[in-house]
């Protein structure tokens, strides 16, 4: 097999992972691993949300659910997993099996933010001129300790928002722009080990960090490029696909750069979390297979 990263962080690629039942095609947009290092792939074929055992045995899927587009999945402490249903424009808390418990924002509502609400494409940020409400096209989501939820709403907005546990908006922040505080397609959003909120400013080509009302504490801008997202360990470092370059970097605690490894052939990078031992699974292309798929990278 491939080993990839640093003498700091060292992994081996097992870009077969993924065993599906016979005949199913997935293409992967997003994955997530939950307390029991269960993990589960969310992706754009027929079986929107496949379960797998962390050596990629198939173990369920989720039934009679219906998504538009699908795009990010998120495990919490308590095994909820959350949905980003990028086209119609929600956010959504299910069960580990399946069951619907709550959603967050309008099927098919768009807010006002300057961007051609008719068209639903992934160029949208560039036409936004103005901020706007929840949501428009939003891309990930995270969950505080609290159990306050955080929106990146990026593909036609340019804002990241904050709600209760019970799904009741209380704030939001970011204007389009490449200031501190702006944003240009915040496509990630996550907590890190000290409740800070790292944004993903995709087009930026860094990551913004922010308390939890949206004050500004710092930028990382270690050489990314059209980071995705940020997936961090127990230690808090940071795993970082490259949407935009493709590459995979994994980032300390405050954002120094300690491993690096990928190239353009998988650019499209595009989700990443973690197993209980120390397992990486990112989202991205695989030589000789179409589509996105899970990939596993097994510790050395």
């Amino acid at each position: 097999m491939v080993k990839v990263g640093s003498n700091e962080r060292s992994y081996t690629v097992d870009s077969n992972w993924e065993k599906l039942p016979p005949g199913w095609e997935a293409p992967m947009a997003a994955v997530a691993v939950d307390s029991k290092d269960r993990v589960y792939g969310f992706n754009r074929g027929i079986h929107k949300v496949i379960i797998f055992d962390k050596d990629g045995n198939y173990l369920d899927h989720w039934k009679d659910v219906d998504f538009i587009f699908p795009h990010a999945i998120y495990a919490d402490d308590d095994d909820n997993i959350w949905i980003v249903d990028r086209d119609a424009g929600q956010v959504l808390k299910y069960t580990s099996d399946g069951e619907l418990l709550m959603s967050i924002g309008e099927r098919g509502y768009r807010s006002d933010t300057g961007a051609d609400n008719s068209v639903f494409t992934s160029d949208g940020f560039k036409d936004v001129t103005h901020a706007g409400e929840p949501f428009n096209l939003p891309a990930g989501v995270a969950v505080a300790s609290s159990g306050d939820v955080f929106v990146a709403d990026g593909y036609a907005n340019c804002r990241v928002h904050r709600f209760d546990s019970e799904g009741n908006h209380i704030l939001s922040w970011g204007e389009p722009g490449q200031g501190k505080g702006q944003f240009m397609l915040p496509h990630g959003v996550s907590i890190d080990v000290d409740g800070t909120v790292l944004v993903s400013d995709r087009e930026n080509n860094r990551i913004q960090a922010f308390d939890q009302d949206g004050t500004f504490l710092s930028e990382w801008a270690t050489g990314l490029i059209g980071p995705a997202l940020v997936w961090q360990d127990s230690i808090g470092d940071g795993f970082v696909p490259e949407h935009n370059g493709g590459n995979f970097s994994v980032l300390s605690s405050v954002g120094d750069q300690i491993a690096r490894w990928g190239g353009e052939q998988y650019i499209s990078c595009h989700g990443a979390a973690g197993d209980s031992e120390g397992g990486i699974y990112f989202v991205q292309p695989v030589t000789g297979l179409v589509g996105r798929h899970i990939v596993k990278y097994v510790p050395e």
